[in-house]
């Protein structure tokens, strides 16, 4: 059947025809069917399961028996011959045949294709053994085999000095060190052996040196195997040879034990400084007198003071910038030479592609750690099983900066190290916060398992050492123009860690970038605006307390003057830090995005301390001004006076006496009702529109993209894409970028309201002066005791309460001037005044207010038999009689004039001539009585809605937190303010809450 399904395939690739089903029964017939019982599940085995007889079949995945004369090889995986058989084929794998070798030659060759005599006994595996010092030798020097092996002896005399490889197979020469120490290939005493060498006892190298590795973070030392076994041949070599390599291990030694140094032992550093000091004949390496001819460069001294000389004293030669076609001016260029443990030189190898990385990334993130400008982060966790598969040995970096001259030139420069973990005399001075006591270094590793073994190198260590936090400083010098830079710093810390159970443990680490420069000439400028901006705040607060004490007309200066004094002054203290924190970041991000060559970097977080100090307090001290402003307005005095009088009278029942008699028609309260509803409803109204404000920031931010604005790099675009790095924000560039957009879409609103919406839609406080003029409703305010407001609401055609024909007739009339202004003062239409009310005034308002408000009053102004209710009533009609007629002139006592306000007076806010036996009223086509509104009031809430909104963000780094906050405290202090300002408004003037919507 096979034969004939192959034939049809190839019948039908010659181009005959067959029918579609015939190839389905041809289909049906030749594939294979799984039959419903077959299983796919077989015995799991593992290749150290297999018996001595079986080898560990690759393909079927089981254990399967050898041959005759077979047993499993040494991985397991194949058959050998037993011992004393030959092989006669072998076609790879297990298939291979073996043969029993003759009574006479029992051995078999190295190759065991042939069997052969020896000269003495046989090993384990059935080949023949030669003494110590022989080597065996089964063929002739053109490859005949002999009938029987040889043992011959390697000469170890002068002429030859040869002794036996490890295979013992060959004779070569002996270690140059036995040569040249004992005169022969044995190491005898007085000499030492150690590490494969012989060294002399005599001269004068320290013999008693210390193996020890130190963890100084867990406080634990031991012996480690590695040092017990390579350190002492490793300085031995290096200062008795000049041993390239065995200097360079030397040093990895001392590296390990983190560069830590103590006069008084001889461990891994001690031997290298024995080393460094003795070896000053040799010279010094490039003329830097840190690094000795041979030695590896491991410091750069201990000198007090040296390290700031090293790292502030020599700019780099080079330039730097953000933008450009050259990335030599653009790429921070480090490239490292490597080490293996041993001392080999691996390579000259660049940082990019995550070197020093140990976080796995993408080549694009990783590499952007090196653009230059860019303030670079990344840390993740790293289970302590991949450290040991992935790290069995470290390898050593010796760090340097590429970059060309202007003749260009290539040159590298050392980047100095600053390990954390250094102790020199017991005391980790790299931990510091003075520089001058700092201790560099050059040469860092990033994980070592090796030293932590304590018996065997090739058991699981006891302690591991690895760098959990690398992070590179890169310092501009300060008044450079062309982005010149100080030689970077590296700073590791290194963690060790007990390996208990290595399967739970994991470990912490990290990587960084930053940029820093002196932000000192930065800091005597703010400190210079903030004197002289807050010099003015203090003579602006005692122009407003001079101004306040005016208005309540109180002379003396008590506590609650310097209270006053002081909730100004923090008013406008806010304004100060808003502008100085607004103006700082502006600078910054302006400055520092729009740059090409290099002159500013950003404030690295710790300089940012300040700054947000700033923040906070200019938050701390609008709130205080915003609560300050909200009370005020919730604690004002008002009263609306009804023009309209009764039109003649109606006949009225009698309660109790049984008749009727006249009465004056009521006037209607609706009217009242109405204005002070309407008045409720302003109380709120804003020049912008809260959600809006909040909506539209929010989707310039996150959907636009301008907070990438705020990245700590040098880019200035709006969108990043996917796969790029995104940089950590900086908090002054978030405010900048944040403030920047509330104040445009803000002041955007505020134009369009007033030259759009207030002249083409609607303008709510000159409708409100407009319904008081229809209502014949006046409104007395007062927000200070003799300080206030009053809008004329008087009607110029008698009455308001009409009927629809009249009204319109009215308005009509007023249209076509045919009726008087509707000014206080004849042939004018000043409604609006601002008053200044004299003592006597007030207090005889005060005496009418007491009853208004529900208080026990004077007793010739209420009756002594009424309700407390009716008292009111009659209280609220006597000060609508009083009011009108203060305004009509008709208390000669109590009388005011009209006049206009200076300039002056107008700028600085306050009032020059004091109301002794007059009132004053001031002309205000300003509209100013809104300052009691939140419409007269919105640059602060303006700005304590942006400060309010920059302060959470910088607290949570969340714009959309930021943004929901912000409008969830808007609408609350909306709610406290309609409902308080209900309460007041009901309570001043008798309307009825429930009226108030």
């Amino acid at each position: 059947m096979a034969t004939g399904g192959r034939g049809a395939v190839v019948a039908m690739a010659a181009g005959s025809t067959l029918s579609s089903a015939s190839v389905t029964l041809f289909l049906l017939l030749v594939l294979p069917r799984v039959s419903q019982a077959q299983t796919f599940f077989f015995p799991f085995r593992q290749p150290e399961t297999c018996g001595h007889n079986q080898y560990f079949d690759i393909s079927a995945l089981s254990c399967v028996a050898c041959g005759s004369n077979q047993r499993q090889d040494a991985r397991g995986t194949s058959c050998v011959c037993l011992p004393g058989f030959q092989m006669i084929s072998n076609n790879g794998g297990p298939d291979i045949t073996c043969k029993k070798c003759p009574e006479h030659m029992k051995g078999v060759t190295e190759d065991g294709w042939n069997c052969i005599s020896c000269p003495g006994g046989l090993t384990a595996e059935g080949k023949c053994h030669c003494p110590t010092g022989h080597i065996l030798v089964e063929r002739n020097v053109n490859g005949t085999l002999l009938s029987q092996a040889t043992c011959e002896l390697c000469d170890e005399s002068e002429n030859s000095f040869t002794v036996a490889n490890a295979l013992g197979n060959r004779c070569v020469r002996c270690e140059p060190a036995f040569i040249n120490t004992s005169k022969s290939c044995a190491c005898s005493e007085p000499n030492i052996l150690t590490g494969g060498l012989c060294l002399s006892s005599t001269g004068n190298f320290p013999l008693r040196m210390i193996s020890t590795a130190r963890y100084g973070e867990l406080g634990i030392s031991f012996t480690s195997e590695w040092f017990a076994k390579y350190l002492q041949s490793s300085a031995a070599a290096c200062w008795v040879y000049g041993n390239l390599t065995s200097c360079q291990a030397l040093g990895n030694m001392c590296v390990m034990n983190m560069n830590c140094y103590d006069s008084s032992t001889f461990d891994a550093c001690g031997l290298f400084q024995f080393i460094f000091e003795n070896t000053a004949a040799l010279g010094t390496v490039h003329s830097v007198s840190f690094w000795r001819q041979n030695l590896p460069w491991l410091f750069y001294g201990d000198q007090l003071g040296l390290a700031p000389q090293i790292l502030s004293t020599t700019p780099l030669p080079t330039n730097f910038s953000f933008k450009g076609e050259n990335q030599q001016s653009t790429k921070l260029k480090f490239i490292a030479a490597s080490y293996d443990v041993r001392g080999n030189f691996l390579k000259w190898q660049t940082l990019e592609g995550g070197i020093l990385q140990l976080c796995p990334d993408t080549e694009t993130r990783l590499n952007a750690a090196y653009s230059f400008g860019t303030t670079y982060q990344q840390s993740c966790e790293i289970p302590v099983p991949k450290i040991l598969t992935d790290f069995p040995t470290p390898t050593f970096y010796d760090v340097y900066l590429e970059y060309t001259d202007e003749n260009q030139h290539q040159y590298i420069w050392a980047v100095p190290v600053l390990n954390l973990n250094l102790q020199h005399k017991k005391m980790f001075v790299n931990k510091d916060s003075s520089s001058g006591k700092w201790l560099l270094t050059r040469r860092i590793f990033l994980v070592d398992t090796l030293s932590g073994r304590e018996n065997d190198l090739g058991s699981q260590p006891r302690l591991i050492r690895v760098a959990t936090q690398i992070s590179l400083s890169i310092h501009l010098v300060p008044n450079t123009k062309n982005g010149n830079i100080y030689p970077p710093l590296i700073t590791v810390a290194y963690r060790d860690i007990d390996i208990k159970d290595p399967s739970s443990q994991s470990v912490k680490v990290s990587f960084s970038v930053t940029y820093e420069m002196d932000q000192g000439e930065a800091h005597v400028q703010t400190d210079i605006a903030l004197g002289v901006l807050g010099g003015l705040a203090v003579l602006s607060s005692l122009l407003k307390t001079a101004g306040w004490k005016r208005r309540i007309g109180s002379p003396m200066i008590d506590l609650q003057t310097v209270a006053k004094f002081l909730v100004y002054y923090a008013g406008d203290l806010a304004n100060v830090f808003f502008i100085i924190t607004v103006g700082t970041g502006l600078y910054w991000l302006i400055v520092f995005k729009a740059q090409k060559s290099v002159s500013v970097l950003l404030p690295v977080p710790a300089q940012e301390k300040r700054f947000v100090t700033y923040v906070g307090c200019g938050f701390a001290l609008k709130a205080l001004q915003f609560l300050h402003k909200l009370i005020s307005q919730i604690t004002i005095d008002i009263f609306f006076i009804d023009w309209e009088r009764p039109k003649g009278k109606v006949l009225k029942a009698v309660e109790g006496e049984g008749g009727v008699r006249s009465a004056t028609v009521p006037v209607s309260i609706w009217r009242t009702y109405f204005v002070a509803n309407e008045w409720n409803e302003i109380q709120t109204v804003r020049k912008i529109n809260p959600l809006f404000q909040v909506l539209t920031v929010l989707f310039l931010l996150e959907v636009v993209g301008f907070k990438n604005l705020a990245l700590m790099d040098s880019s200035s675009s709006l969108s990043r894409s996917p796969p790029s790095y995104i940089a950590p924000y900086s908090r002054i560039l978030r405010y900048a970028v944040s403030s920047a957009l509330w104040l445009v879409i803000g002041l955007i609103q505020i134009v369009f309201f007033a030259v759009f919406y207030e002249r083409f839609i609607e303008d709510k406080i000159r409708q409100f002066v407009d319904l008081c003029c229809m209502s014949n409703i006046s409104v007395f305010l007062l927000s200070h005791r003799c300080f206030g407001y009053y809008i004329h609401g008087r009607s110029v055609h008698g009455h308001a309460d009409t009927n629809m024909e009249e009204m319109n007739m009215n308005l009509k009339r007023e249209a076509e001037n045919l009726c008087s202004q509707r000014g206080l003062v004849p042939n004018t239409d000043g409604q609006t005044f601002q008053i200044a009310i004299s003592s006597q005034m007030r207090q005889h308002y005060d005496r009418i207010h007491e009853t208004l408000t529900r208080k026990n009053g004077p007793a010739r102004l209420l009756s002594s038999s009424g309700s407390t209710f009716e008292q009111s009533v009659k209280a609220y009609h006597t000060m609508n009689k009083f009011l009108g007629s203060f305004i009509d002139h008709v208390h000669k006592e109590m009388d005011y004039f009209i006049k206009d306000k200076l300039l002056l007076e107008r700028i600085l806010g306050m009032e020059f001539m004091e109301p002794m036996e007059k009132s004053i009223f001031y002309n205000d086509e300003g509209y100013s009585f809104s300052s009691v509104l939140y419409y007269g009031n919105e640059a602060t809430l303006l700005i304590y809605d942006l400060m309010f909104f920059c302060v959470v963000d910088l607290a949570c780094q969340n714009f959309i937190l930021a943004a929901f906050l912000t409008y969830l405290q808007q609408e609350i202090f909306r709610f406290i303010r309609d409902a308080v300002g209900q309460k007041n408004l009901a309570s001043k003037t008798l309307v009825d809450q429930r009226f108030l919507i």
